[in-house]
């Protein structure tokens, strides 16, 4: 484990490696976690459930990503993760949030890509289930934590006593 420096400032490109890094990691083990809640945990081959697996990995890496880069470009300036971290962080969890409640609403009920199990709690009036849901507030926030080596919503380093 990197134990970090708190009077040393990480560069934008080291945290983005964090970030990405400890994302894929994360989005891997909840994949494997969260598959019973899915049908194809029932209905699918192994192989089947390891692309689905693989495939939704891929993808979350991509969305965490992408959602962290229109996050650096709209809000962060040239001292992030010294500065800016907070508003960062706010936008690259809605922009993930958001899209995970579009992608799950376009993937379930209108492409029927993939189906919730019995298992599956779904938020009442979005129809999305909890588990990817969480998993777009839980993963995110983890993975930034790790990039900058203190929780996202604290926007400075404090001073070592």
């Amino acid at each position: 484990m990197v134990i970090l420096n708190p009077e040393q400032p990480i560069d934008w490109h080291q945290a983005l490696c964090r970030y990405l890094g400890a994302s894929i990691a994360a989005h891997l083990i909840w994949e494997v976690l969260q598959l019973p809640l899915y049908t194809v945990w029932t209905t699918g081959t192994l192989a089947q459930q390891a692309f689905a697996v693989l495939h939704c990995t891929l993808g979350d890496a991509m969305i965490a990503g992408l959602s962290l880069l229109v996050a650096l470009a709209l809000f962060a300036r040239a001292t992030w993760p010294s500065t800016d971290v907070v508003r960062v962080f706010v936008v690259s969890l809605t922009i993930g949030v958001a899209y995970t409640i579009y992608s799950e609403w376009l993937n379930v009920n209108v492409r029927k890509s993939w189906a919730y199990s019995d298992l599956m709690p779904v938020v009442p009036g979005l129809g999305t289930g909890l588990a990817p849901l969480l998993q777009w507030v839980v993963v995110p926030t983890l993975a930034q934590w790790v990039a900058i080596g203190r929780p996202p919503w604290i926007d400075h380093r404090e001073p070592q006593r």
